[in-house]
Order: C-alpha cells, then sequence, then structure tokens
C-alpha cells in the first residue's frame, strides 16, 4: 500500500500525491468554516423580506434538508474517502456519463462561491470611506473595484499554495473568529433589544407559504448552510478519514444550522418597529446594505458594528479561502476519473494541485466581470449545489443494495428511507429557487457538456489510457431528470407559467423524484463495474498506516 504521508513522488505520471495532514478538528473547521461565511451576515435580513417572521420556519425547514442530505453524505464519506468525494460518488455508481454530471455541478458550485463571497467583502466594506468607489450602484464592481476583488482572489490562491497544513491552520484561526462573532452577536443584542410583539405586528407569515418556501432557496437560506461537504473534498488529505469524515459532517451541519436559527429570531426581535412600518417587503433602516452592523448601530451599539464590518472582511474571506481549495480538489476528482486533463492531477512539493489552482482564480476573476452582487447569485448556486448533492442519494441507494458488505465505518440508521426522502427534498430546494433561475443554470449544463464531454470525447478517440467509459446505459434516467426538473418549473409557480399551483406542485416533484430514483437504482452500474471504479484510485489514494 501507498505510503502518502508524504508527497511521494509518481515518476512515471510526473506527479505526486495528496498529504494526509488533517484531523478531525480541521476537517470540521475546514465545513463550518465554509457554512459560516456571508450568509450570516445576510441571510436574516433576505430571508425575514421574503417571508416576514415565518423566516424562522424557513430556516428549520432547510436545516432539515441539509441534515437529511448531510446523513447520506456521512456514510458515503466513510465508505469512499477519496479527494473531491461528491463529484466521484455518482461516478462509481452509474459509470461516466452520470460522473462526469454530476463532476460538472460540484465543480461550478465550488468555483463560483469564492467569487460570491469577494463581492460580499466589497459589499460591506462601503461602509468605510476609502472603498465606497469599488462598486456602482447597481452592486458591479468599478475598476478599483475589481482590482481589489482579483488581489483577494490571488491572496486565496496564495494560502492554498502554501500547502494544506498551513490551509488548515489558517481556516481554523479564522473559523474560530467566524463562529464567536456571530454568537458575540446574538447575545450582545438580544439583551435589552429584543421585543417578541415584532413577530406579530404585521402577522407572522404575511405571505403566506410560498413566501415561506421561496426563502428557502431564493433568499440565502440554502446558501449559507451549504458547505458540510468541504470535509469530505478534503477525504484525501485526512490523517483517518473513515473515523472523522462523518463525524465532521454531521457536527458541522448541526453548529451552522443552530448559529443560523438563532440569527433569524434575534435579527426579527431587535428590529425598531418603524424599520417594517409599511411591511416586512419594505424593510428599512439605517445602514441596512450591511444588515447586522446596521441593525447594531440603530440599537446603540456602534461598537459592535465595528467589530461586525471587521468580521465582514474575516468571515466571508475565510469562506472564499476554502472553497478555493475545494474547486482544486474537485478539478482533481474529475481528472481522477478522465473527465478532465491529467494536469490538474499534478502536485507541487507540498502535495498541492497546483493548476486546478491557477483555473480556480481565472474562474473567479470571470465571475466578476458579468455578475452584479452577491445577492443575484445566491439562487443560481443554491440550485448548483443541490443538483450536486442531489447525486449522493442516488448513489447510496445504488451502494446500499450493491455493495452490501462493503465496509462503513459509519451506517445510517434508516437510510433506506432516509436516501430517497433526501433526493425528494433536494428536488423541492431546486424547484423553489425559481424558472428564472433554473434556466440559467440549464445553460451552464450544456456549456460543461461541451467541455467536460469534449475532452472524453478527445481522450477516447486518442484511445488514452485513463479516457472515461460513458455507460448510457447506467445513466439513461439522467436526461429525463434534468430535463423533467425543468419543465416541471417552466408550468410551476415560482416564476413559472403557474399552470401548477402551490401544494400540488410538491406532490408533483416528490412523485417524479421517487420515480428517478428508482429508475436509477435499477439501471445502475453491476457490482463488478462499481468495484473496479473504486478500486481504480484506491491504489493512489489509500490511506496511510
Amino acid at each position: 500500500m501507498v505510503n502518502l504521508d508524504h508527497a511521494a513522488p509518481d515518476v512515471a505520471q510526473g506527479r505526486t500525491s495528496l498529504r494526509r495532514d488533517v484531523g478531525l478538528i480541521g476537517l470540521m473547521w475546514a465545513s463550518v468554516g465554509s457554512i459560516i461565511g456571508s450568509g450570516w451576515l445576510y441571510g436574516a435580513e433576505k430571508a425575514v423580506v421574503m417571508a416576514g417572521p415565518a423566516a424562522v420556519i424557513s430556516w428549520l425547514i432547510g436545516a432539515v434538508a441539509i441534515v437529511l442530505l448531510a446523513l447520506v453524505h456521512a456514510e458515503l464519506g466513510g465508505m469512499f474517502p477519496v479527494a473531491g468525494g461528491t463529484a466521484r460518488y455518482p461516478h462509481y455508481a452509474f459509470g461516466g456519463l452520470a460522473g462526469m454530471s454530476f463532476g460538472w455541478f460540484s465543480w461550478l458550485q465550488a468555483a463560483t462561491v469564492a467569487p460570491i463571497e469577494v463581492e460580499a467583502m466589497i459589499g460591506y466594506a462601503g461602509h468605510w470611506q476609502w472603498a465606497k468607489g469599488f462598486q456602482h450602484a447597481d452592486g458591479t464592481l468599478t475598476t478599483s473595484g475589481f482590482t481589489v476583488a482579483v488581489v483577494l482572489m490571488a491572496v486565496f490562491v496564495l494560502v492554498n499554495f502554501l500547502g494544506v497544513r498551513i490551509l488548515a491552520h489558517t481556516n481554523s484561526a479564522a473559523t474560530w473568529w467566524k463562529i464567536a462573532v456571530p454568537l458575540a452577536t446574538i447575545f450582545i443584542i438580544a439583551v435589552g433589544n429584543f421585543h417578541p410583539h415584532n413577530f406579530t405586528a404585521h402577522g407572522f407569515a404575511p405571505f403566506g407559504a410560498k413566501g415561506v418556501l421561496g426563502a428557502i432557496s431564493s433568499s440565502g437560506i440554502i446558501f449559507a448552510l451549504l458547505g458540510f461537504e468541504q470535509a469530505i473534498q478534503l477525504a484525501g488529505e485526512s490523517r483517518d478519514p473513515k473515523r472523522d469524515l462523518p463525524r465532521a459532517t454531521l457536527g458541522s451541519v448541526a453548529i451552522g444550522a443552530v448559529i443560523y436559527v438563532l440569527l433569524q429570531v434575534v435579527f426579527i426581535g431587535a428590529l425598531p418597529l418603524g424599520s417594517f412600518a409599511h411591511g416586512w417587503a419594505k424593510l428599512d433602516f439605517p445602514g441596512i446594505s450591511g444588515p447586522w452592523a446596521g441593525l447594531a448601530t440603530v440599537v446603540g451599539l456602534g461598537w459592535l458594528s465595528v467589530v461586525l464590518y471587521i468580521d465582514a472582511v474575516i468571515s466571508p474571506g475565510g469562506t472564499g479561502l476554502i472553497y478555493t481549495t475545494a474547486t482544486s480538489r474537485v478539478s482533481y476528482g474529475l481528472s481522477k476519473n478522465g473527465y478532465a486533463p491529467k494536469v490538474f492531477e499534478k502536485t507541487d512539493a507540498r502535495g498541492v494541485p497546483w493548476f486546478g489552482l491557477i483555473i480556480s482564480f481565472v474562474t473567479g476573476v470571470v465571475c466578476f466581470l458579468p455578475f452584479p452582487s452577491w445577492q443575484q447569485l445566491v439562487s443560481f448556486i443554491t440550485s448548483a449545489s443541490v443538483l450536486m448533492y442531489a447525486g449522493a442519494p442516488l448513489a447510496y441507494g445504488v451502494f446500499s443494495e450493491r455493495l452490501p458488505r462493503h465496509e462503513r465505518p459509519y451506517r445510517l440508521p434508516g437510510g433506506k428511507v432516509i436516501s430517497p426522502l433526501s433526493f425528494v427534498v433536494a428536488n423541492l430546494i431546486i424547484y423553489w429557487s425559481g424558472w428564472d433561475t433554473l434556466w440559467r443554470l440549464g445553460v451552464a449544463i450544456v456549456l460543461g457538456y461541451a467541455l467536460l464531454g469534449g475532452y472524453a470525447w478527445y481522450a477516447r478517440s486518442k484511445d488514452l489510457p485513463d479516457a472515461p467509459r460513458l455507460d448510457w446505459r447506467a445513466a439513461q434516467w439522467l436526461p429525463p431528470y434534468l430535463a423533467g426538473m425543468g419543465l416541471i418549473s417552466w408550468q410551476g409557480g415560482f416564476g413559472g407559467q403557474g399552470h401548477i399551483g402551490l401544494w400540488w406542485d410538491i406532490l408533483v416533484i416528490a412523485a417524479f423524484s421517487l420515480a428517478i430514483y428508482y429508475w436509477a437504482k435499477g439501471t445502475a452500474s453491476r457490482p463488478e463495474e462499481i468495484e473496479r471504479s473504486i478500486e481504480e484510485v484506491t491504489i493512489t489514494e489509500a490511506p496511510a498506516h
């Protein structure tokens, strides 16, 4: 078995292996550091505008949805401790076509989060006079703002080049701060500034069930809770992945969910009555562009607002840092599966996949050009993220049936029920993000097929040794799944034609999801094919002993 404690060069391939330097705390903090990012700075305000005080229910539903998905990932992460895991489970279960598809969803999500966090940093920095010229009124970056954004992306990449051990220590320090500040804000603002009547002054749910459900995807709730998979993406660099991955995954979700629900409750309760005198949809108070810092100033806690403006740099910065890491690890995994050129597997002396980092930097810079602001990207990234996560329940269903004797350090209780349920929930979140978001996501999916499919065709035409096997039979459910989700969204009431009414649309999504789930299970790769796919990466990525 290959020892990966040190980055041993692979002379034949001209590359080195990832280093296994990350322990339980490093893994958990990678996930928590991704969950507590710009979402806590904006999420509570955006959610209450869409759902009123019932936004608390939106957060609870979102937390349950993420917990269901995290439970499935916890078992899979222990079973397959490989780098870029979320991009690779569908590859094992359904072969090349499905693996390529979900790998693209995974990379798309990871690559675009860091630019969003940079946008958030620059947006909050507009409080200071020296930074007011970084953004236009519509949130787009000025020339100076674009320059600052590029520099911040470069810093993320530079820290990653210092190696995974330095990254883990840097992120751990930032995450302690990122947890401490929201918790302190909850306590300090709630003491003496909590008004229970705010929850009923204009009705608890002024926008009804549609507002509650729409807020889950579109206001930043799911976006804020995303990130638990970062521990799984770093599985190839974990010292004891089979023990630590399930703990890190579930622990990070628990920490994040509790913090976000408390933040929403305190934000609603602390608002001055006049700030929503004209209804929750017209919420307004001085400094609302930086919601928590503005609220701290309004309630007479000016010193706290200074801390929050500082945190508005640190929290998104920490999340951007770890997602830059994730992007390079997902591209590493895509290359391992034959969907991307082998240059993405090359690592430097510190075990860092350097080409993937360079591409993540370039992608971040491109994202600063067409996208106006943090808010307008949230729904898109939420949809891409949940579409990525949807591959895990499908793969879980296959492995539970076709790999019953495979070692499972963590075994999910009731997995045969939770797995299809989590797939239904994932598709509901995608649907609630709205048609306007999903048709754009469809364009991005087509672009991914052009890029990865083009390389797969090239690799097969040149008979390259790592050319992927595009198993059309095992992935026959995939085109109907993607097209069906688009059709239901187009006909539904969340930005679509409105031909499918509220509640009926939930039933349609549930029935459609279950049909796809069991169709996928029935046509998945045979056990020997799954074992062969797993064996292909075990040789080069086995844990050190």
